[in-house]
């Protein structure tokens, strides 16, 4: 089985494509812009939904925690598959958590 560049590098791409180095950088500094921001939502979800009291402001929070917490997941699945993987119980909280403040909202409109 090929490595993951080699194997990559030999797919045909459209002409646009960047560099690898290039998606490798953008990629390391996006990383930890995804963790930040994930961070900052769910620390902002509680007093936007208990303080604030503003039910549309906390469903838009939790969808930021939410696709922030897959697109962590699948950027690490090609790489650091045990890392994806132990970020699916959290991703699956956070689905249900965002189903059920979306049904709040809605209920409540």
């Amino acid at each position: 089985m090929q490595d993951f560049p080699t194997w990559y590098a030999q797919l045909q791409k459209p002409s646009w494509t960047p560099d690898a180095s290039i998606i490798g950088a953008i990629w390391t500094i996006l990383y930890p812009v995804i963790i930040v921001m994930n961070l900052i939502a769910n620390f902002s979800f509680t007093p936007v939904q208990f303080g604030l009291r503003n039910l549309p402001l906390a469903s838009l929070v939790i969808l930021v925690v939410l696709s922030t917490a897959i697109l962590s997941a699948v950027q690490l699945f090609p790489t650091q598959r045990a890392l994806a993987y132990a970020l699916l119980p959290y991703v699956v909280w956070v689905s249900i958590a965002s189903v059920l403040q979306i049904s709040i909202t809605w209920l409540n409109r």
